[in-house]
C-alpha cells in the first residue's frame, strides 16, 4: 500500500498548510474553508495522474484532435461535516464524478476526554462496484471515522481501486486505515504529524477542522 506524503516536496501545498496551521489565519473562516478546498484541488490534480486514459476524438472548428481522457469511472465520498470544503475542492476537478456522504463522527466514551468511540448514523451513496473510490477527510487521528466510512461504502460494492485523501494524518490513524483497506489502495497526505494528545487531536495539527470551518458545536 502507497502513502503519498506532499508535506516531503516543495510545493505550494505548502503554502496552504502554512497559512491552515497558523492561528491568525484562522480567525477567518472564509480564508479558512478556501484553502481546504485548494488542497483538495491540488490533491484531486496529483491523483488525476493515477488514472487510466484513453484518448477521444474531439471536433474543432478547423479540424479535429485525439486528446487522452480519463476512462475511470470516479465517486468521490466525504465524511460529514469537516469533509465538506475538502470535497469540493476534489469536485472542482473530478466535476463529472459522483458523490457519497457518510456521517460517521467519533464521540468521547469516558469523562476525560481522553477514550472516543465512533458513531455512523447517515449515508447516501450510490454503488460502488467497479469505481474508483475516492474517499476525502481533512483529519485522519485515530483512523476510526475512516475505517467506519470505508467499511460503510464497501457494503454497496465493491470499488475497483480506493484512493485516501487528507489534509493531516497521524501515523496511527494510517496504520488503523491500512487494516480496513485492500492492499493496492493508496493514502495521500498533505502532512503526516507526529502524533496525537491525550484528546486524540493531532499535535500539532491545526485544531478542530470542522469547528474552523463551521463554527464551534455543541
Amino acid at each position: 500500500m502507497e502513502v503519498i506524503n506532499f508535506s516531503g516536496h516543495n510545493s505550494v501545498i505548502n503554502q496552504y498548510m502554512a497559512e491552515l496551521r497558523d492561528k491568525s489565519y484562522q480567525k477567518n473562516r472564509l480564508v479558512f474553508r478556501h484553502n481546504i478546498e485548494r488542497l483538495g484541488e491540488v490533491m484531486a490534480y496529483e491523483l488525476s495522474k493515477t488514472l487510466k486514459y484513453k484518448p477521444k476524438t474531439v471536433n474543432t472548428p478547423l479540424g479535429t484532435i485525439d486528446i487522452p481522457l480519463a476512462k475511470d469511472d470516479v465517486l468521490i465520498a466525504t465524511v460529514l461535516r469537516a469533509g465538506l470544503p475538502f470535497h469540493y475542492g476534489f469536485l472542482h476537478i473530478f466535476d463529472k464524478a459522483e458523490n457519497a456522504f457518510v456521517s460517521a463522527y467519533r464521540m468521547y466514551t469516558n469523562r476525560e476526554h481522553t477514550e472516543v468511540g465512533i458513531h455512523t448514523e447517515y449515508m447516501a451513496s450510490p454503488s460502488v462496484k467497479g469505481k474508483t473510490l475516492i474517499i476525502v477527510d481533512p483529519m485522519l487521528a485515530t483512523g476510526g471515522s475512516m475505517a467506519a466510512s470505508i467499511e460503510a461504502l464497501l457494503k454497496t460494492g465493491k470499488p475497483k481501486k480506493i484512493h485516501v485523501a487528507c489534509v493531516i494524518a497521524a501515523p496511527e490513524g494510517i496504520e488503523v486505515v491500512k487494516e480496513a483497506l485492500p492492499e493496492d489502495s493508496t493514502i495521500w497526505c498533505a502532512a503526516i504529524d507526529p502524533g496525537m494528545n491525550e484528546h486524540k487531536y493531532i499535535v500539532p495539527g491545526f485544531g478542530d477542522c470542522g469547528d474552523l470551518c463551521y463554527g464551534e458545536k455543541l
